[in-house]
């Protein structure tokens, strides 16, 4: 495997070593969920970062098919807690699980303007992605005259 940008190290001790020592604003980042069918479709945008008060439904592992409102973002341990995803204690005292934010799917966010304005950032960047390295009907047949 070639190696794609000098800025970025392929080590994987590296790659380890900034994933786990990450700042809560890269952690932030990172914890990031896929929206669901409808969402992507409404907003053209593929995930965006959990937040507390969104509706995620998980689709992967023990709890799959189960869905519910994100109580917490738990940075520090990489997990979210959704609510009714709680399990019981020896002591009997309920515990919310930490599920892994890219084990569930995003199917109702809560909207303000911070997360408004960064799906029109995200929007705008993949609208002008759309045209990067296509040539135009007109461009092919200069090209091809050019011989």
């Amino acid at each position: 495997m070639v190696k794609l940008s000098d800025a970025v190290s392929s080590s994987r001790r590296k790659s380890r070593k900034n994933h786990f020592t990450a700042t809560s604003v890269t952690r932030h980042k990172i914890m990031s969920s896929h929206l669901n069918k409808e969402l992507r479709e409404k907003y053209q945008v593929r995930s965006v970062p959990v937040r507390k008060d969104d509706e995620v439904s998980v689709v992967r592992g023990t709890y799959k098919g189960r869905e519910g409102k994100v109580v917490a973002v738990y940075r520090k341990r990489w997990v979210i807690h959704i609510e009714r995803i709680t399990r019981e204690k020896v002591n009997s005292a309920t515990v919310n699980v930490g599920i892994d934010p890219s084990k569930v799917v995003i199917t109702k966010l809560k909207l303000d303007k911070d997360r408004r304005s960064l799906l029109e950032r995200k929007k705008g960047s993949k609208d002008a992605d759309k045209g990067k390295g296509k040539f135009s009907e007109k461009e092919v047949q200069a090209m091809q005259d050019v011989d």
